[in-house]
């Protein structure tokens, strides 16, 4: 696997070129793309052969002609889903099995795992166009705010990385493959990585031991513990500027960031991306997410798969991805809530701007209720964490790690009858809540739920 910097340079030149000439050069752009990964993969993939044998030509073809894709049937046919034979699921899952595998490409290809929030993890496939993709469109995108802020940042100290260790997660993964495939551009980054499940006392120590950290990366369950370190004085880091993915980053948690680090000096950026697409958008200095539409199709629909209107919230999110031509994500449903912004953003970008309301994976069901994670009050001044486990459909379980010298005891009291009060408020009078003896857990990748829905199909084996 190799890294062209031409190429990357190739999408950089390409990305300004079409944001130049406004949404008649983007949708035309988007057209074109989506016609040839078409005709990529009814040549070389047997599943999608199958799947449109029936359509019309590729040169015809408009996206609502397509069907909608899901993540269990496409793993069900991984082999026959790439259009590529020489990896056959077998050998990714083995290659998956080996931590000290963790960035090393399989001959032309990357393989990463998504973190399994939502079920069965995927296998994901990501080819160097697609890495070459990922620099030039990213660099593309970068407005003069953003590249002003990129150089005072890295001038100040630091990028520290906090995301999960114990798997080929793209957090970690991405950027050690960068690191093998190109050593200069990785250094122009001074990228440390930490790993994210490692206990509390020993991640604050790892932090205070780094000098001049300027900039975190991490996921927003990270950051709310970082603020309460912080505020409990055992944090001393001094960073300029933090960055969030993987999970919604709410209004009142950047408050909560900014009063706890007043060396703060830029805005929380909070790109969107999922590991099936890691440049999915960018964010320009108004704080608004844009869509890379001339590589990227982002379609937000109702339980249907209807479109919604601009300013709707939809029920799911449907991701086409057309810089990967070897795993086809076409009409992928990603499964998150957003909502597309109604007006132009104020920044200028051509590019459409959307609101992410929420991660599917993360609401809670009860029968036909749904109820968001934030309206669970699970902080206690008496708790480092605390964790709301569902484990039925009707049944659920608190977890804490008290702080020192502190007992769970009052804490599980008061977080049951919190919780207890919203069920009921919800209309929901049936729900059991009980304390477990287990400790609250990160999930796989290395993120921290505070609340862990049931995942569908049975009731929760482990996290």
């Amino acid at each position: 696997m190799r890294f062209s910097l031409f190429r990357a340079f190739s999408y950089l030149v390409g990305g300004l070129w079409t944001a130049w000439g406004g949404r008649k050069r983007i949708e035309a752009r988007q057209l074109r793309n989506l016609r040839r990964l078409v005709e990529k993969v009814r040549r070389d993939s047997p599943l999608f052969q199958r799947l449109y044998a029936d359509l019309r030509p590729s040169s015809e073809i408009e996206l609502f002609d397509l069907p909608v894709t899901r993540k269990p049937e496409l793993m069900a046919e991984f082999d026959n889903w790439l259009t590529i034979r020489s990896l056959p699921l077998d050998r990714a899952r083995e290659h998956l099995r080996d931590i000290r595998k963790v960035g090393v490409p399989i001959r032309d290809v990357a393989v990463f795992q998504t973190s399994g929030t939502s079920g069965e993890p995927a296998v994901i496939v990501l080819s160097s166009s697609f890495i070459e993709y990922a620099y030039g469109i990213m660099l593309a995108r970068f407005d003069r705010h953003t590249w002003k802020l990129i150089r005072k940042v890295r001038k100040l100290g630091v990028r520290v990385t906090i995301t999960g260790g114990n798997g080929h997660f793209v957090g970690n993964g991405f950027s050690k493959l960068v690191q093998r495939l190109h050593p200069a551009l990785a250094r122009g980054f001074r990228l440390t990585f930490i790993e994210a499940e490692q206990p509390i006392d020993r991640l604050v120590d790892r932090l205070n031991a780094i000098a001049n950290v300027s900039w975190i990366m991490t996921y927003p369950s990270v950051l709310t513990i970082l603020v309460k370190e912080k505020e409990a004085g055992r944090l001393k880091i001094e960073p300029a500027l933090f960055s969030t993915g993987g999970e919604t980053l709410t209004d009142d948690l950047r408050e909560q960031v900014r009063g706890a680090f007043p060396s703060l000096k830029y805005s929380i950026l909070d790109p969107y991306g999922c590991t099936e697409c890691p440049m999915l958008s960018f964010e320009c200095s108004l704080d608004r997410k844009h869509v890379n539409e001339d590589w990227v199709i982002f379609e937000a629909v109702d339980e249907a798969m209807r479109p919604v209107p601009d300013g709707t919230l939809s029920a799911t999110v449907l991701l086409t991805v057309l810089a990967n031509d070897v795993q086809p994500f076409i009409r992928y449903d990603l499964g998150d809530c957003v909502r597309f912004y109604e007006d132009s953003c104020p920044c200028g970008s051509p590019f459409r701007s959307f609101q992410v309301e929420g991660r599917q994976a993360t609401l809670v069901r009860v029968g036909e209720v749904m109820l968001s994670p934030l309206v669970f009050d699970l902080e206690h001044e008496r708790a480092r964490r605390i964790q709301l486990v569902q484990t039925s459909e009707r049944e659920f379980e608190v977890r804490v790690e008290p702080v020192e010298g502190a007992s769970a005891e009052v804490v599980f009291q008061e977080v049951i009858k919190s919780v207890k009060r919203v069920f009921r408020d919800n209309g929901l009078d049936d729900v059991a809540v009980q304390e477990s003896e287990a400790l609250p857990e990160f999930t796989a990748s290395g993120k921290f739920h505070s609340v862990l829905p049931l995942r569908s199909g049975d009731a929760r084996n482990g996290i």
